[in-house]
């Protein structure tokens, strides 16, 4: 008898479920994300599904550990603070391509260097220069170097690196060991947030392996990839930005665990994110261009997801336009006012009475903020200083803190850089007042509502003085945003269409069909495959956007621990690209990670490539901790006509090995 454990960090809550023989689900458990030290809310979970099952935890023979730690940072802008070292291109390049949006004001700097599309080296490159910048830039938390064309010749990214890391003793993400395709500065992005995630990501490593040896198991610990695959905490430690999606390709792979299902859309809400996957012939997408999280395109592997910034946890945010006004939902999370109140009762009802009492409300009403424990040191402006030494960790509300407008932006990159958390109203007191959920404290939840109310819409009205009214409001809209990440991914995987995805929602012909409008025309539209609805909340929110949807919802009994379970039913899976191009006739050019190789021979040149790459597959399958590995190559070679005869353009060769993880017996 084999028995695997499965542990889910979200945002909101840490998820643990123990399957026997990979068949049956035996016990699951659920315990609040505690951020300030992540190896409390992991224990109570793994603590809690061992009690309810009973498993002696030497029973346990692996465990799996997926996340979506790494989506929120990107989405929420936190991670942290880290260089960049560009070589070979323009500084223009910075803006063009978005780096300078994900370096977010941290320091970078443009060499001169790189190779050329053959792999021939462009110009030299110019170590006195970063030698100077790293006296200067020598204590950030991580760096990350992108050199053009380093996917044919890595050698100055190789050079770069071992400076780096000679100076800093700090981590260093290069880019080539991240992906083998071209697109240089598309590299250094992955690179940039790479390096952004490796602090964060080994302490969740951490945690969890600590916990693991406390409670006495002695399994191999696993990592979910965001492609769903599983690798060894080890590697995920040197590429945390392969688990960026990691929650999300889990949910897939336990949406199709638990249904059987082919074909359909999976939906898996959680605090601070809904992530939408198309399931297809019984796999998950595979997005071609990259994982895209937030703003950013990646060149990371990984499921097809669209991910939004809306869950349960998700800020509500007042809309004043028109004569109704109105409520929207996210992007970013806050601690909702009822968990809040229900860690510091006598602080919050306090507050709350006295902005009750209030003739003349305030935008701040209903809102607190408070230090999260354990935070690291950060070198800060005066005024962002000055802000965070008015915060305590106990709950404050948030208009005795912010004395002018401008401290409302140091309050903001106190949030980004994990320092504070801010507390307001959110889907999830929205279902306390409604009566949908009753964990947390509900009479809290319910005086934010009256305030958030009071808000005066374009016709001078109030919004509305009715609790269970404005939740309502906040539910539907909740439903209504969810109904368009949907539709959005139906049509991004719809190749009838030749628009935005975005605009083909939102278009107002789409949005009247889904009320099934009948004038002089009639429109219905919906979805034409079923939904399969994850997350512990998706029984609450999930049936109204199936009618909305005109679709079947499907709701499997362990939605809630989705992540969890597809975290131990997954495969180790690796994949490895080269390519073989020919700088001049009859000459025919490998690209290795050690540098290029020439061949004469076309045949000889690409058998060697497909040698090194599964050579090298097999390896990382290894430290991956697979087992029963089986491997799959396949070639795609490009040829030209020229003077009736064919003639080699480039060959790409990739090699995928994939098995079972191993486990202890």
């Amino acid at each position: 008898m084999s028995i695997f454990l499965g542990v889910d960090t979200g945002g909101t809550y840490t998820d643990a479920v123990l399957i026997r023989n990979e068949k049956d689900v035996i016990a699951t458990a659920k315990s609040l994300t505690t951020r300030e030290d992540l190896s409390l809310g992991i224990g109570r979970a793994i603590e809690s599904v061992l009690n309810s099952s009973q498993i002696d935890p030497s029973q346990v023979s692996l465990a799996s550990l997926s996340t979506t730690l790494a989506t929120n940072a990107l989405v929420e802008g936190h991670g942290g603070r880290v260089g960049l070292v560009l070589i070979g291109f323009k500084e223009s390049d910075l803006e063009k391509h978005g780096l300078l949006a994900a370096l977010k004001g941290d320091p970078y700097i443009v060499l001169s260097g790189g190779h050329t599309h053959a792999g021939s080296e462009k110009s030299k490159l110019d170590v006195p220069s970063l030698e100077s910048w790293l006296s200067e830039n020598g204590d950030l938390s991580g760096y990350a170097v992108a050199a053009q064309f380093a996917t044919r010749n890595p050698e100055h990214e190789q050079i770069a690196t071992e400076i780096v890391r000679s100076r800093t003793g700090a981590t260093v993400s290069a880019s080539h060991q991240l992906s083998a395709k071209l697109n240089g500065p598309k590299r250094a992005l992955t690179a940039v947030l790479n390096a952004r995630l490796i602090g964060m990501i080994d302490r969740l490593i951490q945690s969890a392996e600590s916990k693991l040896a406390s409670v006495g198991i002695h399994a191999p610990l696993m990592v979910v990839q965001g492609d769903g695959a599983l690798i060894s905490a080890e590697l995920a430690r040197e590429k945390p930005i392969e688990t960026i999606l990691s929650g999300p390709a889990a949910s897939i792979v336990g949406a199709r665990w638990m249904t059987g299902a082919d074909t359909a859309l999976v939906s898996d809400i959680g605090g601070t994110t809904t992530d939408v996957a198309l399931l297809r012939n019984g796999r998950p997408e595979i997005d071609p261009a990259g994982a895209q999280v937030g703003p950013f395109r990646t060149m990371v592997e990984a499921v097809a997801m669209r991910t939004t910034g809306l869950g349960g946890d998700s800020e509500v945010h007042f809309v004043a336009e028109g004569l109704k006004g109105g409520v929207t939902l996210g992007p970013k999370r806050v601690v909702p006012v009822s968990l809040i109140a229900q860690e510091n009762p006598d602080e919050v009802h306090k507050a709350l009475d006295e902005q009750l009492l209030s003739t003349v409300p305030n935008e701040y009403d209903g809102r607190f903020v408070r230090r999260v424990m354990g935070q690291k040191q950060v070198t800060l402006s005066d005024r962002d200083q000055t802000v965070l030494d008015r915060i305590t960790q106990t709950a404050q509300p948030l208009a005795r803190v912010l004395k002018t407008r401008m401290e409302t932006q140091s309050l903001q990159r106190l949030v980004t850089l994990g320092l504070i958390q801010v507390a307001g109203l959110t889907p999830s007191d929205a279902c306390h007042v409604l009566g949908h959920a009753d964990h947390w404290d509900a009479e809290a939840a319910e005086k934010a509502h009256l305030l958030f109310g009071r808000r005066r819409t374009g016709a001078g009205e109030i919004l509305s003085n009715d609790p269970g009214h404005l939740a309502q409001m906040i539910v539907e809209r909740l439903t209504h945003q969810t109904g368009l990440a949907l539709l959005e991914t139906a049509f991004a995987e719809d190749n009838e269409f030749d628009a935005p995805p975005s605009d083909l929602a939102q278009h107002i012909l789409m949005q009247k069909g889904l009320g099934n409008h009948s004038g002089l025309v009639t429109i219905k539209t919906g979805l034409n495959i079923p939904v399969i609805g994850l997350g512990a909340s998706a029984p609450i929110y999930y049936p109204a956007v199936g009618t909305l949807m005109g679709c079947d919802m499907i709701l499997p009994q362990h939605a809630g621990v989705a992540n969890a379970i597809g975290a131990v039913v997954g495969r180790v899976t690796i994949r490895e690209q080269g390519s073989v191009t020919s700088p001049s006739e009859g000459r025919y050019r490998v690209h290795l990670d050690d540098g290029p190789l020439d061949f004469n021979d076309e045949s000889e040149a690409l058998d060697h490539l497909e040698g090194a790459l599964t050579s090298k597959a097999l390896t990382k399958a290894e430290l991956a901790g697979g087992a029963d590995i089986h491997v799959q190559s396949h070639r795609d070679i490009r040829k030209a006509t020229a003077e009736a005869r064919e003639v080699f353009v480039e060959g790409t060769i990739t090699i995928e090995v994939s098995g079972r993880p191993r486990i202890t017996r």
